[in-house]
């Protein structure tokens, strides 16, 4: 889950930003600015991992507020005017959007964000491994553990997700579990998931950030309850 806060001067921005965002569950408004000055009190006060930042606002631009900042969280930039967009990258913006903002655009920007967000969590040396290696046909192939949504049986195989994307690995999902860390739990017989991407539980599925509805299986129930 990421918190996330809106800084715009125009209230129909805001609006258009929480319409997008609620097919987004991952990510949560936890504040509202509507110019830069409140937007640096809300910053010094609370813990934000992303902004979507307006530029031309009274008083301090959004480019100004970036300047001011001494740790920067994640920034997708929303303006009206795309010459500001040299600049804004060379702030390190994760993305620059233009208005008006589609729904198509904006869930790249935070697959970007995502991205980010998960690179950003690699593990200590002497912690836990942050790859597992596995088999694919003949070769053997690396992946980053905190890429993976989840691992699937499938027959002799399992896949692995990572978002939509699915690789199939010579092994059974009873070998894989032998090197996983905590940071995976099994839920069902045949899904193991990445507890990191969990987003909501219903009564019988997992929704995890790349939407994928995952089933829970009924022993497993107890366990899972604690995850969020």
């Amino acid at each position: 889950m990421l918190n996330a806060l809106i800084v715009d001067d125009e209230p129909l921005a805001h609006q258009v930003i929480l319409h997008h965002l609620t097919k987004h569950p991952d990510i949560k408004v936890t504040g509202q600015s509507f110019n830069a000055k409140d937007a640096l009190c809300t910053l010094a006060t609370s813990s934000i991992d992303l902004l979507f930042l307006d530029i031309n606002m009274p008083e301090l631009s959004g480019i100004e507020l970036l300047k001011v900042l001494a740790k920067r969280p994640q920034v997708i930039i929303i303006s009206a005017y795309q010459e500001y967009a040299l600049e804004g990258f060379e702030l390190d913006v994760t993305d620059y959007l233009l208005k008006p903002v589609s729904a198509p655009r904006l869930e790249k920007a935070l697959d970007k964000v995502r991205l980010r967000a998960n690179q950003n969590q690699l593990p200590l040396t002497g912690a836990a491994p942050s790859t597992i290696t596995l088999k694919i046909e003949r070769e053997k192939r690396k992946f980053q553990l905190n890429s993976i949504d989840m691992f699937e049986a499938y027959g002799n195989y399992v896949k692995v997700w990572q978002g939509e994307t699915a690789t199939l690995v010579n092994s059974t999902l009873k070998q894989v579990l032998l090197d996983l860390d905590s940071s995976f739990m099994q839920v069902h017989k045949s899904y193991v998931i990445n507890k990191s991407k969990v987003v909501a539980i219903n009564t019988d599925t997992i929704q995890l950030a790349s939407n994928a509805q995952v089933k829970i299986g009924k022993s497993y129930k107890p366990q899972v309850r604690d995850l969020l």
